[in-house]
């Protein structure tokens, strides 16, 4: 162990003689799929396909983008015929995102940092849409933390990389998007705190006794709610 972190983590070295492929290979063997702590059971080959949007591609993060698993690759196609453009961002979801907040005021409250990386390709599409004065719909809280962490003066989406630790909290203006797609988060986090902000506290909370009224589904593998 190197070091504590600012959020209560812990960085690891490990000393390792192979290559790099024997190690992931180690860390496959060693490893499991982390599947939310509701979930009490242990996880199986199965959810390593399960646990992952259909759109994933680089490993890193400790836990899916949950908005993102309402996505089906049929849906996706459905969707680019009507004329939507997919934009991917990428976001190693960390586990600050789970963390409960334990301040009353909220500008104290400390996120974990998270790397997030948005490239050329997908500035372009967004910045298009924008110039057009077409809907952005940020898929999930994440992806929302990700644009939110690189727009230029304009309010135009820019390429970067790097991390972020950014705690988007009432007031807030957002500046790529203006709609989200979001499931139904536990009370006192950083993702419920977000939708609060977006859509505003009264209407996210009016939407909320809703869910719980007619039983929605809540959490990762739960229902979704769009916020325009």
């Amino acid at each position: 162990m190197i070091d504590n972190t600012t959020s209560r983590g812990r960085t690891i070295r490990f000393l390792w003689e192979g290559s790099d492929d024997e190690f992931r290979q180690t860390l496959e063997i060693l490893g499991e799929t982390p599947l939310p702590k509701y979930i009490k059971r242990k996880p199986d080959e199965e959810d390593k396909e399960r646990y992952q949007t259909v759109y994933a591609k680089h490993e890193g993060a400790v836990a899916a983008p949950t908005a993102g698993l309402h996505f089906s690759k049929e849906l996706i196609k459905r969707l680019e015929i009507k004329g939507i453009r997919f934009a991917e961002v990428t976001l190693h979801t960390g586990l600050g995102t789970f963390r409960p907040i334990e301040v009353e005021d909220l500008s104290k409250h400390k996120m974990d940092a998270e790397y997030y990386r948005i490239d050329e390709a997908a500035c372009k599409i967004v910045n298009k849409a924008i110039e057009g004065h077409h809907r952005i719909c940020s898929v999930g809280t994440t992806t929302m933390r990700a644009i939110e962490s690189s727009y230029t003066a304009e309010k135009l989406l820019k390429p970067s990389e790097g991390w972020t630790n950014i705690f988007i909290h009432p007031p807030y203006n957002f500046n790529v998007a203006d709609s989200l797609i979001t499931n139904l988060h536990l009370p006192k986090t950083s993702l419920l705190i977000m939708v609060c902000a977006f859509a505003g506290y009264d209407l996210a909370m009016e939407a909320y006794k809703k869910a719980i009224k007619d039983k929605y589904r809540f959490f990762s593998y739960g229902d979704a709610m769009v916020v325009i």
